[in-house]
């Protein structure tokens, strides 16, 4: 098996000695050190070149969001920012943490709970799974193109394209822990002007998705929001399943709310929206599923194939995009760099 290499920066003797004994538990994990900074931090990693870094956010000397820079300018790695100050009301810190280029946060363990902490445990080992097969590399700013403006390709004009589309009326994404930046580098790409609703349902920390649409709406040029019940899906806007909740669409096309099925591993569940949504747009529709652990959307984007719909899978092959891809079901293998054009050029073309 195996087994990823994770680094730990703790200022509290207390935490660090809860990390520890929750991922040493796992087979699957190897902390190869641990640090009390940033500073300390930077050495560590350094000389134990780990797959992921786990890091608290306030601690003296170095904090958390300066070690994430420092990293990810000089040698990136995906990064898991584990604290008490990333929850639902601490929308700035993820903000400037996900601006940094960490890769996901963590609201730090707080109980005691036989039953929480294999929760707990579980839930970690998952994101560091997938953290460990992310490409990050230096951020950089993408300027998102403008429909209208001159193409030097021969591209459609904006209202050129507006016009053209007669097939596609909605794209949705799914995606797993560890994906926001993926997120983020797709819809950056795409202009306020787009001519489709996106909905994206993504498996992530409680109490972050707040934090999460309202980064992406400073970072792109559409509008991020969470769904809400019995509202229709408008062009330029993105829309985020909740969390406790699936999302679907009612026989009118609004949003509803269903209940998560007790057996059902992820809430709010990848594929329950893309089902719902292939069979309200049937082949109008286009799905993107990203890399992710386990197999939720691996069904739902066959669903979406087999009404006659376009599907994208993330390249690597890795976790929900490779069971998709053994059900026949992604049409198109692509790299990150490659989706938002891909979209773009498929509503030029349609």
């Amino acid at each position: 098996m195996t087994t990823n290499k994770v680094v730990l920066v703790e200022d509290s003797a207390v935490a660090l000695e809860i990390l520890q004994r929750l991922l040493n538990s796992s087979p699957e994990v190897d902390v190869v050190g641990v640090a009390r900074d940033g500073i300390e931090g930077l050495e560590v990693i350094n000389r134990t070149r780990p797959d992921v870094i786990c890091t608290d956010l306030l601690m003296e000397n170095m904090d958390g969001l300066e070690l994430t820079k420092r990293v990810m300018a000089d040698d990136p790695r995906p990064i898991l920012v584990i604290s008490n100050f990333v929850r639902k009301t601490d929308v700035d810190n993820v903000f400037r943490l996900l601006q940094a280029g960490a890769a996901d946060v963590f609201p730090k363990p707080m109980t005691d709970s036989p039953k929480d902490y294999e929760k707990l445990r579980n839930a970690l080992v998952t994101k560091i799974k997938v953290l460990s097969n992310m490409k990050v590399s230096q951020r950089r700013q993408l300027q998102p193109p403008v429909f209208g403006s001159p193409q030097p390709t021969g591209g459609l004009s904006g209202q050129a394209l507006i016009t053209n589309v007669s097939r596609l009326k909605v794209i949705t994404i799914g995606a797993s822990t560890g994906t926001l930046p993926a997120i983020q580098k797709i819809l950056s790409q795409l202009p306020s002007n787009f001519p489709l609703p996106i909905i994206c349902t993504v498996h992530v920390s409680h109490g972050v998705l707040s934090g999460l649409v309202n980064w992406l709406s400073s970072e792109c040029s559409l509008k991020a929001k969470i769904a809400e019940v019995g509202e229709s899906p408008l062009p330029g806007t993105v829309y985020f399943a909740p969390e406790k909740c699936d999302l679907e669409l009612d026989s009118r096309g609004k949003f509803l709310y269903s209940n998560c099925p007790v057996e059902n591993k992820h809430c709010p569940s990848i594929t329950v929206t893309f089902q719902s949504l292939a069979k309200y747009y049937g082949r109008a529709t286009a799905g993107v599923l990203l890399t992710g652990i386990g197999r939720d959307g691996a069904e739902g984007l066959q669903a979406i194939s087999q009404a006659g719909g376009i599907t994208i899978g993330q390249d690597g092959a890795f976790g929900m995009v490779k069971e998709a891809i053994a059900l026949n079901a992604v049409q198109n293998v692509l790299s990150l760099d490659r989706i938002s054009p891909f979209l773009l050029e498929t509503l030029s073309a349609h």
